[in-house]
């Protein structure tokens, strides 16, 4: 089964997240592509003048390979699976919630790569749901949730384009910022913001058309759990987007040791190369939750225009869409 997931072939559609209507002519779609086309190299860390982390470790910690999905799936059962967050990775967002919509603060990066993020979704969601992508509202009639929401910078632009949407994040500082901020905007005063976990709205038997985890994965205590909560609040047939960062060499280079060590775009200790996650093993642990991976598409930094662009590269920040599974 593997085998045949690993060799799914992915489309990655790359129109803007708010195309103008003169630009229908400019959408593309990339040539299709595999797992096994990638030949991205490691890329060995720049030394700079600031003190650079360890090395990545040789195996990395709690993280599946796709030899080995039985053993990941049962790695932590001594831990609970009420609850997948990490309290050191809560305390360390919390003590930067206050500079969520400083838009040159930590959280930059998020900033300059949410019009791309967005771009992803509304491709990817219009067509799933059979949605004019270049309405002014085309999420019109949608439920949707964004976990993880932080200071509410996914939820609000979702808002705008007409859909009902549910924030929730552990941290409560996050969540008080989100909703003091879309108070600020009628159209974005109506998201339903709650501070509370996945698993906990699970227990609550909510649902969605779409459920949404952007950057949230590789901060969790258990990813596979996690993703099982993410299906559980996606109605049968709905949708479920989750973006991380590939643990590879290239990755760890880039974003631990150009972004938070010498460009300082992050505070120190913002990610973990062991935490992260490679295209393949989210395939799997998204097949585990009865959900199907039906494209993915990596996010390219171009550092002279200081934009972020979809790309067939998923070597390092890559976004994936799934659909849940009609049981």
């Amino acid at each position: 089964m593997a085998s045949k997931l690993l060799k799914r072939t992915f489309h990655i559609s790359t129109w803007s997240a708010c195309p103008p209507r003169s630009a229908r002519s400019l959408i593309a779609v990339a040539p299709s592509r595999f797992f096994s086309d990638s030949n991205s190299q490691p890329v060995p860390a720049t030394a700079g003048s600031s003190p650079l982390p360890p090395g990545p470790p040789t195996t990395p910690n709690d993280a599946p390979s796709p030899s080995s999905a039985s053993r990941y799936g049962s790695k932590r059962r001594s831990e609970s699976t009420h609850s997948s967050v990490k309290d050191p990775e809560l305390a360390k967002f919390a003590a930067i919630s206050d500079t969520w919509w400083d838009s040159e603060g930590p959280f930059k990066p998020l900033h300059l790569m949410n019009p791309t993020r967005l771009a992803f979704i509304r491709s990817t969601l219009c067509r799933h749901f059979g949605k004019d992508p270049y309405s002014v509202r085309p999420f019109e009639g949608l439920k949707i949730i964004d976990v993880g929401c932080g200071g509410g910078i996914l939820s609000e632009p979702l808002a705008r384009m007409g859909a009902a949407v549910t924030g929730i994040d552990a941290v409560d500082k996050n969540i008080k910022i989100a909703r003091v901020h879309a108070d600020l905007d009628p159209v974005t005063s109506n998201i339903e913001y709650s501070c509370m976990t996945a698993e906990k709205l699970v227990e609550e038997e909510r649902e969605f058309d779409a459920v949404i985890a952007l950057e949230v994965i590789e901060h969790v205590a258990n990813p596979s759990e996690f993703c099982k909560s993410l299906s559980a609040l996606t109605i049968a047939g709905g949708a479920t987007v989750v973006s991380t960062i590939n643990r590879s060499m290239r990755a760890y280079a880039t974003a631990i040791v150009a972004a938070e060590y010498i460009l300082r775009w992050l505070p120190k200790g913002t990610h973990q190369w062991s935490s992260f996650l490679t295209p393949e093993e989210l395939v799997l642990i998204f097949n585990r939750a009865s959900l199907s991976v039906k494209e993915m598409a990596g996010f390219v930094y171009n550092p002279l225009t200081g934009r972020w662009s979809l790309s067939d590269d998923i070597s390092v920040n890559f976004i994936a869409f799934g659909t849940k599974d009609v049981q």
